[in-house]
Formats: structure tokens, C-alpha cells, sequence
């Protein structure tokens, strides 16, 4: 009988660690829009949050540092006249955020530092070109001032923000419906797209060109949404046919069959993927889910695997993530997320344990092991001794 062993990993003992009260957001009204975006952006020196706002769309900036009940009359971003769908932080500029809204709109604002002391209403750009609302905004990783925005008229701009112009059109004949995410590789040089159309195109902005397709990379109707991870991989969530959570991963040469597909669950809200390409961690946070998935990427078969879970008592209504120069990585933390509650924003750290603490962590499993076995002796013991007599 041969004997299982359990695969070497420097990331199988990660574990989330919720933030204590005090270090958390209180008392801010979290937006109840239903679109599925995170809501939130985090970077080193703020954390955004889309928030409900009477007449108009709004979302709220605070210092990182400005943790506890947050004043029901702190200033707002409150420029767009209709409900913000997505925000996201320049990674260039640490003051530059830019945002989405139903009013068709993309605006640039520049958060001074400290944060905002009056309401903010004047962007400093303003970026008309969509018919129809606007729900993904994602900055480009390496080129300055490069924003890519995608709207419900089917059409991806990419903007020269320093000119306010748009350089690059996307039309509907690319994607003629919906498009549910999109995704830069690490280098700037493609997109990954998700549509309605239960099509994934990887695409070459620059020449407008689909570089590769996948029709229906998971059978269900619900959303998909890809992400690029590393050496020329996609990671996609969806749902199969009988609505049941998926999780697979593709290589971009070869779309015809995944490398890996996962079946995780029956609920309905959609995955939303963060992934981390030094570590090779994809971490999954569903909308209205209480916990946190995460799976190792490598680059042997089976190329995707199973972590752990970090799980809490409250759904989730949004999500943050940090990047890694936001971390204390003197505390062994390789990743931070910020949970969106009703009325919270709660920080959760995950954070690989140190060897010594591994180590003491499986001598202490081992003897549990050998007390139990002994226990078990015992046991046998009395059960022959009741027997003979």
C-alpha cells in the first residue's frame, strides 16, 4: 500500500488574521449597488471605499492610519452625479485615484495628503467617451498616466490621462455584449477580457487584435472572470451547469482543454480573484461569501492547488487588496485585504507563520498523534480484559 505524501509548500500554513477593533473602519455606509466590482481600493497611504451618497455617486478616502469610527460627516469624493461602480489607485501616484459611474463618466482626482478635509467635487480630469455606464476602470502597470476604462455600450477605452484624450478604441464589434472583467498582464503589453458573450479574448491593445479566444471556458450563464497569472497563464472563475462555483486555469497557447478545473461550491455570488505574482497565490473572495479560498500556482501538473480558507462569521460585501509595498513584510505578511462589511471595513492580514513556529506547530502534532495512539492501546486493552471476563 503505498503511502500519500503531502506536497512540499512554503505557503500550506498561511493563515488570515482579522484585524482587532480598533484598527478597523467604523460606522461608514458601505454603496448597495449591485455590480460586481470590489468596491474598494487600497494602497500605502489611503483606503477607498465606494459609499451610499443621496443625489449622486460618491466614495470615501481616508488615511490608512485613520482607523475607528469614522464621522458621519467626513468629506466625500462626490463629483459624479450618479452611483459610482469602480475605483482604483494610480500605481504610479499614491494621490492619484480614478473612478467609474453610472453617469457615463470616468473622473481623475488627486487626494491631497492627510486626506480630504472639505467635500471633493472638482476632478482634475474628466474623461467623456462611453454612452452607457461605466464599470471597470484599471490602471496600466507600467506606463504613466495610461488608464483603461469599460462601459455597458460594449466598448473599451484606453485614455491618455495627462491629455484627457482617448487613444484607443475597443468598438462592439470586439466584444458585442457585456464585458464582465478586464485584466493587464504584468508587462502592459495584453488584456484579458471576460464577456457576457461566455467569451474570454486575450487581446493586443496597441493593433486592437484578438490574440487567442476561449468560447464558454465554463458552462453556466453566471459571470466569468479572468485574471493573468504567471508564465502565460489565465485564471478564470465561473459556474458549471448546474450553478456549482468554478475555478480553472488555462495556458494562452493552448485554450482547447484547461490545465486545471475545480469544482468548489454551490453558492451563487461571483469570484472575484486577486493574484500575487511573487508568491504565485491566487486568492478568491466571492461577493456575499464569508471567507477566502487561495491556490498555489506552479508549474507542474497539477498546477493548481488548494491552500486553505481563511473563514469569518459576516458575508462579505466588497474587497480591497493591498500591494506588496503596503505590506509588513517584517511580520511575515504576504497579503492584506480589506473586507467589506455593512457598516465596517475590516483589514485582514495573511501571514506565513516562521519555520520555528512551524516547526513547534508539527512536534505538537506529532505527540497529540502518539497520545491518541496510546489512548487507542488502552482502550483495546480494556475492551479484551471486559471481554474475558
Amino acid at each position: 500500500m503505498s503511502r500519500q505524501v503531502v506536497r512540499s509548500s512554503k505557503f500550506r500554513h498561511v493563515f488570515g488574521q482579522p484585524a482587532k477593533a480598533d484598527q478597523c473602519y467604523e460606522d461608514v455606509r458601505v454603496s448597495q449597488t449591485t455590480w460586481d466590482s470590489g468596491f474598494c481600493a487600497v494602497n500605502p497611504k489611503f483606503m477607498a471605499l465606494i459609499c451610499e451618497a443621496s443625489g449622486g455617486g460618491a466614495f470615501l478616502v481616508l488615511p490608512l492610519s485613520k482607523t475607528g469610527r469614522v464621522d458621519k460627516n467626513v468629506p466625500l469624493v462626490c463629483g459624479h452625479t450618479a452611483p459610482v461602480l469602480d475605483i482604483a489607485w494610480c500605481p504610479h501616484n499614491d494621490n492619484v485615484i480614478a473612478s467609474g459611474s453610472e453617469d457615463c463618466t470616468v473622473m481623475v482626482w488627486e487626494i491631497p495628503d492627510g486626506g480630504l478635509t472639505l467635500p471633493l467635487r472638482e476632478a482634475i480630469v474628466t474623461l467623456e467617451g462611453h454612452t452607457k455606464r461605466v464599470g471597470i476602470v484599471a490602471w496600466h502597470p507600467t506606463a504613466q498616466n495610461v488608464l483603461l476604462s469599460a462601459g455597458c455600450d460594449n466598448v473599451i477605452l484606453v485614455w491618455d490621462v495627462g491629455t484627457g484624450a482617448a487613444v484607443l478604441t475597443l468598438g462592439p464589434d470586439v466584444h458585442p455584449d457585456t464585458i464582465y472583467s478586464v485584466d493587464w498582464s504584468r508587462d502592459g503589453a495584453l488584456i484579458c477580457t471576460s464577456c457576457r458573450d461566455k467569451r474570454v479574448r486575450i487581446i493586443e491593445p496597441r493593433k486592437g487584435t484578438i490574440v487567442a479566444e476561449k468560447d464558454r471556458p465554463h458552462e453556466g450563464t453566471r459571470p466569468v472572470h479572468a485574471v493573468f497569472v504567471s508564465e502565460g497563464k489565465i485564471l478564470t472563475t465561473g459556474f458549471s451547469r448546474m450553478s456549482e462555483r468554478q475555478v480553472a486555469l488555462w495556458d494562452t497557447k493552448h485554450l482547447e482543454e484547461p490545465l486545471s478545473l475545480q469544482e468548489l461550491d454551490t453558492s451563487s455570488g461571483v469570484l472575484l480573484p486577486f493574484f500575487d505574482p511573487d508568491t504565485n497565490i491566487v486568492y478568491l473572495c466571492g461577493k456575499g461569501d464569508s471567507s477566502i479560498r487561495y491556490f498555489e500556482i506552479t508549474s507542474e501538473a497539477p498546477f493548481l492547488h488548494y491552500l486553505s480558507m481563511f473563514s469569518s462569521k459576516e458575508s462579505q460585501r466588497g474587497m480591497g487588496y493591498m500591494p506588496k509595498r503596503g505590506l509588513e513584510v517584517n511580520k511575515c505578511e504576504i497579503a492584506r485585504f480589506y473586507k467589506l462589511h455593512e457598516r465596517k471595513c475590516e483589514p485582514i492580514a495573511m501571514t506565513v507563520p516562521r519555520k520555528d513556529t512551524v516547526s513547534r506547530l508539527e512536534e505538537e502534532m506529532r505527540s497529540l498523534q502518539a497520545t491518541v495512539q496510546e489512548l487507542q492501546k488502552r482502550l483495546d486493552r480494556l475492551e479484551e480484559t471486559t471481554q474475558a471476563k
